[in-house]
């Protein structure tokens, strides 16, 4: 059973949250929260595997209270939900220690697919997430070199080349697996090797390695 904390300022939001959640076996939602601060007092006591964070909330917002429950002795995964724009959060959320980050219109079903994926210790961002991130680092000075010093071609197998060529578009493994010809599980354990030999902690860093080592999602 994997336990979640839900945290989001609306009553709605979260009632449909649990409903959502709760649906689902494997699943089970154990508190909510109503601010940043509440979410962390609640999960300092409760101990969830996965807190479902709103970005915006008053008092300590889903930033501040995501690098709060980071530094707690035993941190949960925080997925980051929002409704907004994402050229205002994404870093943050992912400098604050987010393990994934999804938009409020996600359907039912891929909220629940990206919560078991959490509790199994991946990171879930959703493709336009990857994709977004991807052209802030395209814009970003600070990466403008690439580092030429990465080989991929050294450190990843062919397949994995091809793996990791159309994760930087923003694909999902059904996608990719659908692309590929391959089984979904074989995509899987070909991103978490790459993630592995790249010492990314998630899809969204391995993007950006690539992006850095010259590769973009259009190379054939």
């Amino acid at each position: 059973m994997i336990t979640i904390l839900v945290a989001d300022d609306e009553a709605a939001v979260r009632e449909k949250l649990r409903k959502i959640i709760d649906s689902s076996p494997d699943l089970r939602v154990i508190a909510e929260a109503w601010d940043g601060r509440s979410a962390v007092d609640q999960a300092s006591r409760l101990l969830p595997d996965i807190v479902v964070m709103d970005v915006r909330m008053p008092g300590a917002d889903g930033i501040k209270a995501t690098r709060r429950l980071r530094e707690l002795a035993s941190p949960p995964a925080v997925l980051m939900l929002t409704a907004f724009g994402l050229d205002q959060y994404v870093e943050q959320a992912l400098a604050a220690g987010a393990s994934g980050f999804l938009l409020k219109d996600t359907p039912p079903a891929d909220l629940l697919s990206a919560l078991r994926s959490l509790g199994e210790g991946h990171a879930v961002f959703a493709p336009a997430v990857t994709g977004h991130v991807i052209d802030l680092a395209a814009r970003d000075e600070t990466v403008g070199e690439r580092r030429e010093d990465i080989d991929l071609a050294d450190m990843l197998t062919g397949r994995q080349l091809d793996v990791l060529r159309l994760l930087c578009r923003g694909m999902s493994n059904t996608d990719i697996a659908a692309e590929l010809g391959m089984t979904e599980g074989t995509v899987k354990g070909h991103v978490t090797q790459l993630l592995s030999r790249l010492g990314a902690r998630n899809r969204v860093e391995a993007a950006r390695i690539a992006y850095r080592a010259g590769m973009t999602g259009d190379d054939s």
